[in-house]
C-alpha cells in the first residue's frame, strides 16, 4: 500500500518557515489580488489567498471588477501596480470574462512582480536553468519529492498534460534534475503503455478515473494534480486513488495533496520578490 503524500502537513510547514523569515524584512511583503466579475471558485480561491498572506504576516490588496471591465482599464491597474512599492506580487485570478486577453493581462505584469511564473521572461528562465520565480503547481510537486526524499536522478518521469500552467513546466522542472522525461497529451496513441514504464507518473489533465489500476507500474510514485468533482460532488483527481494506492509507493490525495502545496509556494514567492525588492 502506497504512503500517502501529506501536502496539507508539508505545506504548513512550508508556510511557518516563509512567516518566520519574513519577520526579518524592514517592510511586510504585500500581494496584490486582481478579480474580474463574479466567479464563484475565483472567489473561493482569492479569499484563502488572502487567508495564506495574513498567516505568513503579508500585507494583501484586492482589487474587484466588474464583469464587463474593459482590457484598458485592467491593464492600466496592472501598471500602477507595477509602479507601487508596497506591492512585491500582482496576482490576476484567472479565468477572466471574454473580452480580457489572458496572455495580454500576463504580459503586462512586471516578470519581478509575476509570483505566479506564468511571464514569458519567467517562463525562459525556467527553461534555460536561470533563477526565476516557477510557476506554483510544479514548484510545489518538486518541493514534495524533496521533502519525501523520492529520487528523480535517472528515472523515467511522465507527464500527463502539456499546459503552460502545469504540464510543460512540470517536465522542465524534472529534466533539470536528470529525470528522463516523456509528456503525453490528448494526442498521445497507446498512453497506457508509456504510463506502465513511469517511475514517477504525474497527471495533470482533468479527466477523473483517467488513471487507472492497469496503468501504474507496481511501486511507482502517483501524483494527482488534477482537481475534478466526482458524481456525489466530491473533490477528486485523475486517479483512481483506491485502486492506484494498492500499487503506488507513494501517492498524492485529492483534496489535501498538490493543492495546498501550490498555496504555499504562492506564498515562498511572494517572499522571494519582497527580498528581492529590498536588496536583501
Amino acid at each position: 500500500m502506497a504512503i500517502v503524500i501529506d501536502g496539507k502537513a508539508l505545506a504548513a510547514k512550508v508556510k511557518a518557515s516563509v512567516a518566520e523569515e519574513a519577520k526579518s524584512l524592514t517592510r511586510q511583503p504585500g500581494l496584490a489580488v486582481i478579480l474580474v466579475g463574479n466567479n464563484p471558485a475565483s472567489r473561493t480561491y482569492v479569499t484563502s489567498k488572502e487567508k495564506d498572506c495574513q498567516e505568513c504576516g503579508f500585507l494583501s490588496f484586492e482589487h474587484k471588477l466588474p464583469e464587463e471591465t474593459r482590457e484598458d482599464e485592467l491593464l492600466g491597474l496592472i501598471a500602477q501596480l507595477n509602479e507601487d512599492p508596497k506591492v512585491d506580487g500582482i496576482l490576476v485570478q484567472m479565468p477572466l470574462p471574454r473580452q480580457l486577453d489572458e496572455q495580454k493581462v500576463i504580459h503586462a505584469i512586471a516578470p519581478e512582480k509575476d509570483v505566479d511564473g506564468f511571464h514569458p521572461v519567467n517562463v525562459g528562465r525556467l527553461v534555460i536553468g536561470e533563477p526565476a520565480f516557477l510557476p506554483c503547481t510544479p514548484a510545489g510537486v518538486m518541493e514534495m519529492f524533496k521533502a519525501y526524499e523520492i529520487p528523480i536522478r535517472g528515472k523515467h518521469c511522465v507527464v500527463l498534460g502539456r499546459s503552460n500552467i502545469v504540464g510543460k513546466p512540470m517536465s522542465s522542472l524534472l529534466l533539470q534534475q536528470d529525470g528522463t522525461v516523456t509528456t503525453c497529451h490528448s494526442k498521445t496513441p497507446n498512453m497506457a503503455e508509456i504510463t506502465r514504464q513511469a517511475d514517477i507518473l504525474v497527471s495533470a489533465v482533468g479527466k477523473r478515473n483517467l488513471v487507472t489500476a492497469d496503468m501504474v507500474k507496481e511501486g511507482a510514485v502517483v501524483i494527482d494534480v488534477a482537481m475534478n468533482r466526482n458524481d456525489a460532488g466530491k473533490l477528486c483527481g485523475d486517479v483512481d486513488y483506491p485502486e492506484v494506492a494498492k500499487k503506488a509507493s507513494y501517492i498524492t490525495p485529492v483534496p489535501g495533496g498538490v493543492g495546498p502545496m501550490t498555496r504555499a509556494i504562492l506564498m515562498k514567492n511572494i517572499l522571494t520578490a519582497a527580498k528581492m525588492h529590498q536588496g536583501v
